[in-house]
């Protein structure tokens, strides 16, 4: 029996593994866009726990020190925070073209696999023919 040789299984293997390296370089840009979601959480509680001691500094006596040391620190992490927020849209749009990129390397693999499946059934219809050739050779020479 003829065995089944794909003569472009070396460029489907490389398909292949760009779009393993494509889904590695997504997941890790998943988790680029946690951590810096994950920063921007933590800078907005803390911006919160100063907003909250200023609140508490202005019920209580009044220490103008204090105020003043609390409100620079909320000014710092308002600008801070907008840092993130940049940081976070960064890593948003590099998440957004690593799935595009993958999609397309998807996209190529697959393409390249209908071709294989075409050239497969092509093999296989071949060889039926000739199975088909050869039971008629056989029996038109019994016939005879």
């Amino acid at each position: 029996m003829a065995k089944f040789i794909y003569r472009m299984q070396n460029i489907l293997d490389i398909k292949v593994k760009l779009e393993n390296q494509a889904k590695i370089a997504y997941g890790m840009a998943n988790a680029a866009l946690r951590e810096e979601q994950g920063k921007l959480q933590d800078i907005m509680v803390r911006r919160a726990g100063y907003e909250q001691q200023a609140r508490e500094l202005v019920k209580g006596t009044l220490s103008v020190q204090n105020i003043r040391e609390c409100r620079r620190a909320i000014d710092y992490m308002k600008g801070v925070q907008r840092m993130q927020v940049m940081n976070v849209h960064a890593a948003e749009k590099n998440v957004e073209l690593t799935r595009e990129r993958l999609n397309a390397v998807m996209v190529e693999r697959k393409t390249h696999e209908k071709l294989r499946e075409r050239a497969f059934d092509e093999f296989r219809q071949e060889l039926e023919r000739a199975e088909s050739k050869e039971i008629d050779e056989l029996v038109s020479y019994n016939h005879h």
